[in-house]
């Protein structure tokens, strides 16, 4: 059976700058996703073993800690695509369109985009997600890796706004993490995952 593996950057730690550091980059990916890697991997054995011994009486807990760093895992494998050293500017094409439509402009998207990741309370994500059963896109707050996010709903873009994303930089200043953001979004790769999941 097969477990989750760390995957590699699509680019150089200090590829980022100025917009996020080097040293960030690393800690953030070698570090902090690594952990909700092994955390996964490692919740898995123990629900494993809760089957093989016939005994249930954690799984609750296991579950929770299950989606919290598969959460992490999948969020932050999203995050490391979505971002370039090409990025910035803004989309084109279906997902520009889709924009304009479900939010009446490119603006009052990321305004409120930028609002969602900022505002998040304690630790959480700001992403932009496509949700199937109205075939529109919607801004959601992600708490810690997981909770008040539509059932169904594929992410297509993910701020991360977890201090260790951002703290070493802009010490407790998140908004300004939340405008750099901006100036690395790779939005091939946003539009290719709205392709897919809108298809």
């Amino acid at each position: 059976m097969g477990v989750y593996a760390l995957p590699d950057l699509p680019y150089d730690y200090a590829a980022l700058e100025p917009h996020i550091s080097g040293e960030i980059l690393e800690l953030h990916h070698d570090k902090h996703h690594a952990a909700y890697v092994k955390g996964a991997n490692d919740t898995l054995d123990r629900i494993a073993e809760a089957r093989d011994q016939n005994d249930f009486s954690a799984i609750v807990g296991l579950e929770k800690t299950l989606a919290f760093n598969l959460s992490g895992h999948i969020l932050h494998t999203l995050y490391w695509q979505n971002m370039s050293p090409d990025g910035g500017d803004r989309p084109a094409g279906d997902l520009a369109t889709a924009i304009d439509e479900h939010f009446g402009s490119f603006e009052a998207f990321s305004g409120q985009m930028s609002a969602a990741t900022t505002l998040v309370q304690g630790s959480g994500w700001g992403v932009l997600s496509y949700e199937p059963a109205s075939g529109r896109l919607l801004v959601e707050q992600v708490y810690d890796h997981h909770g008040n996010v539509a059932q169904g709903s594929t992410p297509l873009l993910a701020f991360d706004a977890w201090e260790h994303a951002y703290y070493l930089q802009y010490r407790n200043v998140r908004p300004d993490f939340v405008k750099a953001m901006w100036q690395v979004v790779n939005w091939r790769d946003v539009a290719a995952r709205y392709a897919a999941a809108s298809r």
